[in-house]
């Protein structure tokens, strides 16, 4: 325990006297660096966390949050399915769908084409699959209509325009192991705008019978998907719809099919946070530096408390208080600064982009045009305690270089 004698002079060295301004400026920058390198973590932790959202709410809102099929490609038994996941905790909508992918074209234009055959009355069930229709609606792709609806980005590619007719090139496999061209002619009944290029270049939408007519697969789906009441929770259903169902059925989610976009995101994350915690290690040998300084410009005070009767543990505790106050009030005013701008990074990102004339994330080049900020309290108290944890061990070596002081030599020639 610190006394109230190590804490008092631990304290009173802080403040400046004429002959040590120079430590005190070092000590003032030191407390300056830790609290802006808290602070850029904070912050820029916040804006991935924030991209990261903005990444996972485009992605599923043209996908489920998981998907439930049956080995083989076709799942007959997909109204059975359907309830069973419909009925699992945790579930909020369920809904059938087919799937293939092949060759959209309209004259000579030829794009990569993946389309999704749903059904109109489940699928406005999905609150999160209905995507932004820019143009049509869902309501148009009803049995046998042979309407189709395509990603802004696909249908500009292929430039065409509402009512136009394409033309959909479909491999299916035949008896003998090779595949043969499928070709159906659909209309362009709408466009949809994703917000994801991975979608809005490739995804097609059709009714789930016209699908399932192209695939040859009668009354099938190719699945069933399902949306979760929590999106973090999809991992935990499609586990269980497993377990309960049997062998019989697969399953998959979200994080497993989009593992590579938040793989890459989570390794931004920790790049980022290496690069920005030099800024508080180098604060933290700063106070290496300045506490040494203090510790050779205090050797006869040290001298005269040994003498006194402080032992060399107190010499610790004392030196340890006066680094420890200049790291911990580096954090504290870090992580308070952090907060309020990871807060208002939507309010301040526009102001600079007024101010400066220029804007950060043009439309024109990125689907997001806004710097969105996600706070999480796990990645503060992360950064705090760390900070924390970083700026106490830097009190040791000083500390412990005070505590060697030699008494009778530090006094010889006083």
């Amino acid at each position: 325990m610190i006394s109230p004698v190590e804490l008092f002079v631990g304290l009173r060295y802080l403040r400046a006297k004429r002959r040590t301004r120079f430590v005190s400026f070092i000590t003032l920058i030191s407390l300056l660096g830790i609290a802006l390198g808290v602070a850029a973590l904070i912050v820029i932790l916040s804006v991935m966390n924030g991209f990261e959202g903005e990444l996972r709410s485009r992605l599923l809102s043209m996908s489920a949050h998981g998907h439930v099929a049956e080995p083989g490609g076709a799942t007959p038994r997909w109204r059975f399915l359907q309830e069973e996941v419909a009925s699992e905790p945790g579930v909020a909508a369920a809904a059938p769908y087919v799937e293939m992918e092949g060759i959209i074209q309209s004259g000579r234009d030829l794009e990569p084409v993946i389309v999704h055959g749903i059904v109109p009355e489940f699928e406005n069930a999905m609150s999160g699959d209905v995507i932004n229709l820019l143009e049509g609606s869902l309501d148009s792709l009803q049995p046998g209509s042979r309407n189709m609806i395509l990603g802004r980005l696909l249908a500009y590619d292929l430039g065409v325009r509402l009512g136009d007719n394409v033309v959909l090139l479909i491999p299916r496999p035949t008896g003998d192991g090779s595949l043969e061209p499928r070709l159906e002619r659909f209309v362009l009944s709408g466009v949809f705008e994703a917000g994801l290029q991975e979608h809005d270049s490739v995804l097609a939408l059709a009714n789930a019978r016209d699908a399932a007519g192209v695939l040859d697969i009668g009354d099938s789906m190719t699945a069933v998907r399902f949306r979760a009441d929590d999106v973090m929770a999809a991992p935990l259903i499609s586990a269980q719809l497993v377990e309960r169902l049997g062998d019989d059925v697969v399953a998959s989610d979200w994080t497993i099919e989009n593992a590579s976009y938040f793989r890459a995101i989570r390794l931004e994350k920790m790049m980022m946070s290496l690069i920005l915690s030099l800024i508080i290690g180098v604060a933290a040998f700063n106070i290496v530096a300045s506490l040494v300084m203090v510790v050779t410009d205090k050797t006869n005070d040290i001298a005269v408390l040994r003498t006194l009767g402080m032992k060399a543990g107190g010499v610790v505790r004392v030196f340890f208080v006066q680094g420890a106050v200049i790291g911990w009030a580096g954090v504290a005013i870090g992580v308070l600064l952090g907060v309020v701008l990871a807060i208002n990074v939507p309010v301040i990102a526009p102001m600079l982009e007024q101010w400066f004339g220029f804007q950060i994330m043009p439309g024109d080049v990125y689907y997001v045009t806004r710097i969105p900020s996600e706070l999480e309290v796990a990645d503060v108290v992360t950064i705090a305690v760390a900070a924390f944890v970083l700026t106490s061990l830097a009190t040791l070596y000083p500390a412990r270089r005070a505590a060697l002081v030699n008494p009778a030599a530090a006094l010889r020639y006083e």
